[in-house]
């Protein structure tokens, strides 16, 4: 029955039902589709019974201030000696899980413990927002439905299937368990990993660490690659060549002078060189694992920072930190973004917060303008737009 009702819940078509307006009404919509999408009626009915919104989860949504910071500030503060050690004694004390994920999903547990550690502190920290209020506020919002309102289904669905409590708690945005997973991607890549007939990424370890590890693979990492090394560029290096926009076969790189710190290049792969605060700080050579990552996070500073932490718990050296010029404000930032939108830009939404859309941006009037290309935008750059 489990798996008949997972097969035809995933086959199944979803319609949207109307943001915003009467909050009631608009859960009886969703129940509609709940059931259309093969939950029993009963089922449906007393996963939406009681569901409430949630202000603070609105309030989370809008103020994400943490991505404003730097790279050099952001991993400062997540990585510490206690961290590191911790990561690298729960590889130790769950060999037997790390090594299954290495060998059913190709995932590194250097990736997987990174991602541990920053979502909840290694479990410890999974948020306290009810889950399905936190799911049902974004979804009746009409700033992302089309994304919240497939989790909320893949919670009606689990929740059928038992492995979804009303009372489940997670972070603001509906993520659950040691590795903050949303219900569509349990629903769909939840991996028993305990052999216990549930899937309960909450309590057990072994469940959320092969949970995200199939999640990876699904979004195509690549076994046996790497993701990040850090590097050092010779001087006169053509900083233009620099972002994620630039791809080349590591040999090519070599040839141009880029070195490693840590350990050779891997050969035969392609890859961009990266330079988080411009070309005064650190520099690192990403490879196309790298860029599944954002499957799980969208914020670039986050996602290189994960990146990172995962080479250093696998045995990397720490960074050269160099001296980046001075960050621009929140402020500065936004009335940048403005600017390069205004001159056909593309940098997503304007939010002060330094994306990749913002990065390439930057980099391209770095070019026009005859200033060093490195994509790190500086009051020059400001001043001279």
């Amino acid at each position: 029955m489990r798996a008949a009702l997972l097969a035809f819940a995933l086959a199944t078509p979803v319609a949207a039902a109307p943001c915003g307006g009467d909050f009631g009404e608009f859960l009886k919509a969703m129940e509609i589709e709940a059931v259309a999408a093969g939950v029993a009626p009963d089922k449906a009915a007393e996963f939406f019974v009681g569901a409430r919104q949630d202000g603070k989860v609105l309030k989370a949504d809008r103020s994400q201030g943490v991505f404003r910071k730097t790279f050099l500030d952001f991993s400062q503060s997540l990585i510490s000696k206690q961290r590191l050690s911790t990561a690298r004694s729960k590889s130790d004390a769950l060999n037997d899980i790390f090594t299954r994920a290495e060998a059913e999903y190709g995932v590194s547990r250097g990736i997987l413990l990174a991602f541990w550690a920053f979502e909840t502190d290694f479990g410890q920290v999974q948020g306290d927002f009810n889950t399905r209020n936190a799911l049902v506020t974004l979804a009746h919002d009409c700033r992302r439905p089309e994304i919240f309102q497939p989790q909320v289904l893949a919670a009606a669905r689990l929740f059928a299937m038992d492995d979804f409590a009303l009372d489940t708690t997670g972070a603001w945005a509906g993520e659950i368990g040691m590795v903050q997973m949303l219900p569509k991607d349990i629903l769909e890549r939840g991996v028993d990993g305990d052999d216990d007939g549930l899937i309960l990424l909450k309590t057990s370890q072994a469940d959320a660490i092969l949970s995200g590890a199939k999640m990876l693979q699904h979004h195509g990492w690549r076994a046996g690659e790497p993701w990040l090394a850090e590097v050092t560029l010779p001087d006169g290096f053509d900083w233009s060549l620099t972002g994620l926009e630039t791809e080349k076969p590591t040999e090519d790189w070599q040839a141009l002078g880029v070195t490693p710190r840590n350990g050779p290049l891997a050969p035969g792969l392609s890859a961009s060189i990266l330079l988080p605060q411009g070309r005064k700080g650190p520099a690192f050579l990403v490879y196309p694992n790298y860029r599944v990552l954002f499957e799980w996070n969208k914020s670039f500073v986050y996602v290189t920072t994960a990146a990172y932490f995962a080479t250093r718990i696998e045995g990397a050296d720490p960074y050269a930190a160099g001296n980046p010029d001075p960050a621009l404000s929140a402020d500065q930032m936004t009335a940048l973004q403005e600017k390069l939108a205004a001159l056909g830009h593309d940098v997503g939404k304007i939010d002060g917060i330094l994306g990749a859309g913002t990065r390439a941006a930057v980099q391209k009037e770095q070019v026009r303008l005859g200033l060093p290309a490195d994509g790190w935008p500086t009051r020059a750059l400001l001043d001279a737009l």
